[in-house]
């Protein structure tokens, strides 16, 4: 018998040692499965990036449009004007009201930012001044503004009675 066989003689017996298998992958097999890791990284990247953007441009929309009824509720509630100014600058908007006796219209809270830096715009400045009995009338632009982003624009106007639609 030789050092490379794999059978033993023990009392009598033989007995017969496993032959071990080389355990692994070969280096082929690694390539291979990277590449393909590879070509469905590059396919679904763009795909989830835009979804992405879609995904928030449609949460500013709904933002937008949720901060507006919710502002002129508050003017009706409180029975003083509001108002809501959409920034092109840094896409915010910031609530400020006018109770009596006040002249002048002072912030209610912080700028609320509509999605993260730099992920919608907003065109053009837009304040919207809403009365007690729940009429609206646009300080700064129009009743109509923009918000977009590289893929997709969305317009929400705004009536005068204060219904707003995004499209």
């Amino acid at each position: 018998m030789g050092l490379s066989d794999v059978n033993n003689k023990v009392g009598g017996r033989i007995w017969r040692r496993p032959v071990q298998s080389s355990a692994g992958y070969s280096m082929l097999q690694i390539v291979v499965a990277f590449a393909v890791v590879a070509v469905l990284v590059t396919i679904a990247f763009p795909t989830t990036m835009n979804s992405l953007r879609n995904y928030r441009l449609t949460a500013a929309v709904a933002a937008a449009t949720g901060a507006i009824s919710a502002t002129r509720f508050q003017a009706i509630m409180h029975a003083y004007p509001y108002n809501i100014t959409f920034n092109s600058s840094n896409a915010t908007y910031q609530v400020a009201s006018e109770p009596p006796p006040a002249t002048s219209f002072t912030n209610v809270g912080t700028a609320v930012p509509l999605s993260g830096v730099g992920d919608v715009t907003v065109s053009p400045t837009t304040t919207l001044q809403f009365n007690a009995n729940g009429t609206v009338s646009a300080t700064a632009g129009t009743l109509s503004f923009t918000i977009s982003n590289p893929l997709t624009t969305h317009t929400i106007t705004v009536t005068g009675v204060g219904d707003v639609s995004s499209n």
